[in-house]
């Protein structure tokens, strides 16, 4: 009887209440639901005031055009960089359900900081007009400039650690070890994107249009609500969730991996039996003890593919006889791990480049579209939701790529993926490629307009439709659908399960550092052509002056060198488990 109630548990699991999670009762579509609906509320009200923030800086805190947007930059680039913190926890010391709710009450303060600023105004500066005054308008410092950053990098540590837990904490509710329970998370990423989307989509539209016309203290206090209602909806799904049992810090045992290899190998190299036992061939390495390993890991990870790892062998040094010290033992698991972890990097830094693309979004593409005709009908719409161009097309091809694309793929490859993650990862790539050129095309189409209207000096709007502009959209927006969740579902199913939520965080962490890079690679070109006699590429008051169509195509070039770089190392690569065919 014990034996038969032994296997109705989810092993490594623990429900809310911290007992043994039950299958049939934790886990599942209804528990993942419960996930979906939260990532709306989350990325609406963190998207409501990122999208549109550039503006609340410079109006009401009468930061500079540049320090506004820098400081936009290093907002967004800190929270997405912090889902790596969200992740580490996760893994590490708390579980991902209580991680999102510390993250979400977190956020939640911040937000209610930037509302109590907006509203009262002995909490900004005082307003002026520099159209109508001579004298500089003062801009936020001392408490008020506090208060300010304050809240925003109080978002900014919640959002990070949501982002580095919620997508982990709702795949982790299927069974992997069921083509069903696969099939259902692979789904599960698709539609995470999706409401991802749709939350985005009231963001840039219904929230945007509220703080340009009714006040900012209403724009926060929209999200402030959002965020505060996403916690009991989020509690609501609690007796559903099956929430993973935390392993101990991931980063430990790689540093631990890697000070034992090289530190066995200084010590044991003079000493050749000793040499002999830290080749990939030792019988330590090889046989160790099985009980011990399983002790030390829940999940059982496979020897990886000598071929696959020829660059990491050195890490099997950090398994001998005789450790150079006892701080240093390793298992076999734990080095069998991190050459895992080593891996999926390239492909990480693969993807960097694409985001950089994607930055472009929310930067050059949003001013190509203001010197245009932005009338839809008799609305005019506003710069800021422009967003609004990706953020639908996401939406339509989300469930067109989940109901369509992949049943059809799955009946002509015969596979249970369809497509796998990095053929996703490297259709993506592509996208961004063509984003790029076609880009430059439009922008090379506006700026004739321009020169033909006799409209290069002036500030009127250009007899040219924005929706030029919704193409470049349209194909990055493509290219985001299908490399974020190829990216997310990668790292979950590749990376060993005590390190998931970490691995799963690289794709923020990603997203980050290509807003990093556009800023480094405008910065560069700047420089670069910048000369005594012709002025920077990128430089000037007048989108009309600016060669951004040479920028585009210099970045339609990079990221082509980055697509044959993703190719050489996707090309190498062997998934780590070996899905059956069903």
């Amino acid at each position: 009887m014990e034996e038969g109630r032994q296997l109705d548990v989810w092993e490594g699991y623990v429900d809310w209440r911290n007992r043994p999670a039950l299958r049939g009762r934790h886990g599942g579509v209804l528990a993942s639901s419960f996930v979906l609906v939260v990532e709306i509320l989350e990325n609406l009200a963190y998207l409501a005031n990122a999208s549109n923030l550039v503006l609340y800086l410079s109006k009401f805190m009468h930061f500079s055009p540049s320090k506004s947007a820098n400081t936009v930059t290093n907002f967004m680039g800190t929270a997405f960089l912090l889902a790596l913190l969200g992740g580490f926890l996760s893994d590490a010391f708390f579980t991902t359900y209580h991680i999102y709710l510390i993250s979400a009450v977190i956020e939640f303060l911040g937000l209610v900081f930037l509302t109590v600023q907006a509203h009262l105004p002995s909490l900004k500066p005082p307003a002026c007009d520099p159209a109508k005054t001579d004298v500089p308008c003062l801009q936020v410092h001392g408490g008020k400039a506090a208060m300010l950053f304050g809240g925003l990098y109080l978002v900014a540590l919640g959002v990070g650690g949501i982002k580095g837990s919620l997508p982990t904490h709702g795949a982790e509710q299927f069974d992997e070890s069921t083509p069903q329970g696969r099939k259902q998370r692979s789904t599960f990423f698709n539609y995470f994107v999706f409401c991802l989307s749709f939350g985005a989509l009231i963001a840039v539209t219904l929230v945007v249009w509220i703080e340009d016309n009714k006040g900012w203290e209403w724009g926060f206090g929209i999200s402030t609500a959002t965020i505060l209602l996403s916690i009991p909806i989020f509690l609501l799904g609690s007796a559903t969730y099956r929430n993973k049992i935390p392993t101990g810090s991931p980063l430990t045992t790689i540093f631990k991996v890697l000070v034992a290899a090289i530190c066995n190998n200084v010590f044991v190299s003079s000493s050749p039996s000793n040499a002999v036992a830290s080749m990939t061939t030792s019988p330590s390495y090889q046989t160790q003890s099985s009980e011990e390993e399983e002790d030390k890991s829940k999940e059982k990870v496979p020897t990886t593919d000598q071929t696959l790892t020829k660059g990491l062998s050195f890490l099997n040094r950090a398994v001998t006889n005789k450790p150079a010290n006892a701080a240093l033992e390793c298992t076999t698991a734990q080095v069998e791990e991190v050459k895992i972890v080593f891996k999926i990097l390239p492909i990480f830094g693969c993807t960097i480049m694409l985001n950089c693309c994607l930055a472009q979004l929310s930067t050059f593409s949003v001013q190509q579209a203001a010197t245009m005709n932005t009338k839809f009908g008799s609305l005019k719409v506003p710069p800021a939701s422009l967003p609004v161009f990706p953020v639908v097309f996401i939406m339509i091809l989300a469930p067109v790529y989940n109901h369509l694309i992949i049943p059809f793929a799955r009946k002509v490859t015969k596979t249970e993926m369809g497509i796998s993650h990095l053929q996703r990862i490297g259709i993506g790539l592509v996208l961004s490629i063509i984003a790029m050129a076609v880009a430059a095309l439009v922008e090379i189409k506006r700026k004739r307009v321009a020169s033909h209207s006799g409209l290069l000096d002036s500030e009127q709007p250009l007899p040219i439709t924005f929706f030029w502009v919704a193409l470049q959209y349209l194909f990055l927006g493509s290219a985001d659908l299908f490399t974020l969740a190829g990216l997310l579902e990668f790292f979950f199913t590749e990376a060993p399960s005590s390190m998931r939520s970490l691995a799963t965080a690289l794709s923020w962490a990603s997203l980050a550092m290509g807003y990093y890079l556009s800023s480094v690679l405008v910065s560069i070109v700047n420089s670069v052509t910048g000369t005594p006699t012709h002025r920077p590429w990128l430089s000037g008051s007048n989108l009309n002056y600016y060669h951004l169509e040479r920028f585009y195509w210099l970045m339609c070039v990079l990221s082509g060198l980055n697509f044959f770089h993703y190719l050489f190392w996707a090309s190498r690569y062997k998934y780590r488990r070996i899905i059956p065919n069903h």
